[in-house]
């Protein structure tokens, strides 16, 4: 076998012949074009950081030398290139490299040949030296960019916690100020706001997140985010007392006080928390088409919903007992109502319907 340095020459010389694949073309992208077009000339140092190399998008002055997969062109030297590809083939570790950055993306200053090489080998991941170049307040997005980056630099959060609405990140701010004074009286000391935001984010935020996720309300609102529902839920929970009946088992879990839900919370595992819905029970009152009773009948019977069916002599043919699953956020008519019209009333035959939705119930075993 070859030696691994002639190996790896052969592998990245940009041997002719070699179709350049999609994406390749033309370079890629100039940092002072982002800079310009967002007018981002306010910067500040965020230090050492873990960056997603899929979010490297351009350079800052060695933009002309890779095309837009960040690989070297043609007639470029390779020396240097090879020489980081080898150390990395060899485990060797690399120095941070220096990145500029432009609301989500990331532009190169120094280490373009070892993102280059980092692509190349599939990182996920680089280690970087971060200077944030943050953007206008020309407009509604930009304004939540810098709020949410406000956040994160107070809160040292390492993950982006996506908001939609301006002004709420400062809600979030005020829960964790509340748990860092809670964290403090536990500890009969000073607790930093860092530490109380991570200690939050990870006993608070991402179990409620999670729980959320479990729920699948997100489709419903296709213009929100995971953190605007659990924004919405915590407020109306924790702050506001507008309490909901979820269903015994999120009750005990969500309608409480922030570290009341934090305790229920403590060492469980994710699939051990509750799902986020109730079931909810209504009765449904049918005319229907006489000569069609049996076969009306059956169909309805066959509905996973329909617990109960009751042929009644009176002013009405049916009654049914219908057990329904609703999620967190939508109300109860709709979710009767959607299941009438959809399930019952598409059946041929049935000639009119009328919903009653119990109040108070009490049953005998």
């Amino acid at each position: 076998m070859k030696p691994l340095a002639e190996r790896l020459a052969g592998v990245f010389a940009g041997r002719t012949g070699e179709s350049p694949g999609p994406g390749s073309r033309g370079s890629v992208r100039r940092f002072r074009d982002a800079q310009e077009r967002e007018q981002a000339f306010e910067k500040r140092d965020r230090g050492l950081c873990t960056v997603a190399v899929d979010r490297i998008v351009g350079s800052v002055s060695r933009y002309r030398d890779f095309d837009g997969r960040f690989r070297l062109k043609r007639g470029r030297s390779r020396e240097r290139y090879r020489r980081i590809m080898l150390a990395m083939e060899q485990g060797k570790p690399m120095a941070p490299v220096e990145l500029y950055q432009v609301k989500g993306e990331y532009f190169v200053a120094d280490g373009n040949h070892r993102i280059a090489a980092a692509k190349r080998r599939g990182f996920r991941e680089v280690q970087a030296r971060v200077m944030e170049f943050l953007p206008s307040r020309g407009n509604r997005e930009n304004c939540l960019y810098r709020e949410q980056s406000e956040f994160l630099e107070r809160t040292g959060l390492p993950a982006a916690i996506e908001l939609t609405e301006l002004g709420q990140y400062d809600v979030l701010l005020r829960q964790i100020a509340r748990h860092r004074e809670f964290l403090a009286q536990g500890t009969n000391g000073e607790v930093g706001l860092q530490a109380a935001a991570a200690d939050w984010y990870r006993s608070v935020y991402t179990p409620l997140l999670a729980i959320i996720g479990k729920a699948g309300i997100l489709e419903g609102f296709p213009h929100r985010t995971p953190a605007d529902l659990y924004l919405y839920i915590s407020t109306h929970q924790w702050e506001r007392g507008l309490r909901r009946a979820f269903g015994s088992r999120i009750n005990r879990a969500i309608t409480q006080s922030m570290e009341e839900f934090r305790k229920a919370m403590s060492g469980k595992r994710e699939n051990e928390y509750p799902e986020m819905l109730r079931e909810l029970t209504a009765f449904v009152m049918l005319n229907i088409a006489t000569k069609k009773e049996q076969s009306i009948v059956d169909r309805l019977f066959a509905l996973e919903e329909v617990r109960e069916l009751h042929s009644v002599h009176g002013t009405i043919d049916i009654l049914l007992k219908v057990v329904l699953v609703r999620d967190l956020l939508s109300s109860d008519a709709e979710v009767i109502s959607d299941f009438v019209q959809k399930r019952i009333r598409a059946i041929p035959g049935i000639l009119s319907t009328q919903t009653l939705i119990p109040g108070l119930s009490r049953t005998k075993a």
